[in-house]
């Protein structure tokens, strides 16, 4: 149901913008009315609604089989500040909150002392983070009322729900991962300028450079004695409004 309210919105904002984008017409900026683009301010605001899916790259130790992840879609919010630096580079933070859910399916080979139960062979990985990217955003010239962009960028993530300082291990069922990850981005999208706001549909991807486990106790840990890295990989659909 949270994905719905994301959809329809996407779908309203089609509808209604439909024949603004490919009429003749060229949307401006009316300081009369007080409505129209605001691309020549230095400083821009907005905000951005989301759904993302995040995944895990794995290096390993020994030639086992891949852990296998089963992603789902997750929810993303957030807010964006704009820093014009001429006509085709902006400069742009966006802190926000990305919630997602990653299930990890080990094969019973990992379990060679042991005969593995079924909850031994699952781990459910629950993930908020505190997303804050830094992007230098790249558009070509406006083509009447869309202009298509590249962006680019680093990124530091807070993960809430890491359990990093757990003292409870895959033993006990719990599966941890580090609070913090740094990532790179890159993606592309369409500016549409609108009468009243101007609406801009992107997809990005994330991958993120600094391995996340948090190791257990026990060096011949099932669970993780066979991982040489984790690390975070995603696509984000943002849908951004200012």
């Amino acid at each position: 149901m949270r994905y719905t309210f994301v959809i329809l919105l996407f779908l309203l904002a089609s509808q209604t913008s439909n024949a603004q984008l490919f009429s003749r017409e060229k949307v401006t900026y009316d300081a009369n009315q007080g409505r129209g683009t605001t691309d020549n301010d230095l400083l821009r605001w907005g905000y951005f609604l989301g759904i993302n899916s995040y995944d895990f790259n794995f290096d390993y130790k020994e030639d086992l089989r891949d852990i296998y992840v089963k992603r789902s879609p997750g929810f993303s919010v957030g807010l964006i500040g704009n820093l014009r630096v001429n006509q085709f580079v902006d400069i742009r933070l966006e802190p926000g909150l990305f919630i997602t859910t990653r299930e990890l399916f080990y094969a019973e080979e990992y379990f060679e002392a042991v005969v593995p139960s079924s909850t031994d062979l699952v781990r459910e990985v629950k993930s908020t983070y505190i997303h804050i990217p830094l992007l230098v955003k790249l558009s070509t010239k406006r083509i009447n009322n869309f202009k298509p962009f590249v962006v680019g960028g680093v990124s530091t993530a807070l993960n809430l729900s890491s359990n990093e300082d757990n003292p409870n291990d895959n033993s006990n069922g719990q599966f941890r991962t580090k609070s913090s990850a740094q990532f790179y981005e890159l993606g592309f999208g369409i500016d549409f300028y609108l009468y009243n706001f101007k609406f801009s549909p992107s997809i990005r991807g994330i991958f993120g450079f600094n391995d996340e486990l948090v190791r257990d106790e026990n060096p011949n840990s099932p669970w993780t004695s066979n991982i040489e890295n984790m690390k975070t990989r995603g696509v984000f659909v943002n849908f951004t409004f200012q």
